[in-house]
């Protein structure tokens, strides 16, 4: 897409040139997007997030953190080095270097990661069974189904939380792959779940669309060249999802089919 077009008040009408075409009322394009290539490939496929863009997890991140922390610290890595606002994954990996320059490691980082990861999904679970679906959600996936599109799961959450909330909404026939994270050795914003999601759904990141809340998501998606939307839920704030390489922004699910119906039309 292209900029220079006029921009679409909310009565319909088109008013003063813009650099951002605006699609609908609640779905924009982001302006550093709009002077880029245009998209020339039809969208096949498309990879959601879990937390906060399919389902809302009433995960108490801050205990768990704690936790995680307080583990790492009684086997022997610094305080210091450990900021509780990290994430687990963030902590894991100053873990993994102080591991690896201690002269006699009293246990190895896959043990240590281990242990780490069970804390987590002791909480995961915990929260997945008081989960809910976030709006739109069920529609959307039935929707992008008619379209015959593609749709593939990447979540930081731990395979077996994701598989209990897919199947407790009953909307695990939709996905074709799901991707956490004991499939791969790296998360997000690596890019490596998204490869791996992409590799199984049959599809290039030419004609994927890759929806999150988080900046995490659309770094990763902008890092593979893939099309990021972003829909922000709270996580992240639409300036950090656009600063971050999101090429749209959505303020509902129900948006998205019309979001690539319109993509397609280019």
């Amino acid at each position: 897409m292209t900029g220079g077009s006029n921009r679409k008040s909310t009565d319909g009408d088109f008013t003063e040139p813009y650099t951002a075409k605006y699609i609908s009322i609640r779905v924009s394009v982001n302006p550093s997007f709009a002077s880029t290539e245009s998209i020339t490939l039809p969208i096949e496929a498309v990879i959601f997030d879990l937390d906060g863009t399919i389902a809302h997890f009433n995960l108490d991140f801050k205990t768990l953190r704690a936790e995680v922390r307080g583990y790492l610290m009684r086997i022997g890595v610094p305080a210091s080095v450990l900021n509780v606002n990290e994430s687990i994954f963030e902590m894991l990996a100053k873990t993994e270097i102080f591991v690896k320059n201690s002269s006699k490691p009293a246990i190895s980082f896959e043990e240590v990661r281990s242990q780490a990861m069970a804390i987590a999904e002791k909480y995961e679970m915990e929260a997945a069974s008081t989960t809910s679906l976030l709006p739109g959600a069920n529609e959307t996936l039935k929707e992008l189904k008619r379209m015959n599109l593609k749709i593939g799961l990447c979540t930081i959450n731990n395979e077996k939380a994701a598989n209990y909330i897919l199947k407790r909404f009953k909307i695990e026939d939709f996905f074709q792959i799901v991707v956490a994270r004991d499939r791969v050795k790296y998360v997000k914003p690596h890019t490596e779940q998204l490869e791996v999601a992409l590799k199984g759904l049959g599809a290039s990141t030419q004609t994927a669309v890759i929806v999150g809340d988080s900046v995490r998501d659309m770094q990763s998606a902008k890092e593979l060249k893939a099309i990021a939307v972003g829909l922000p839920t709270g996580v992240s704030k639409m300036e950090q999802l656009m600063n971050n390489g999101a090429n749209y922004i959505i303020t509902s699910l129900s948006d998205l089919p019309t979001l690539i119906k319109k993509m397609n039309e280019v």
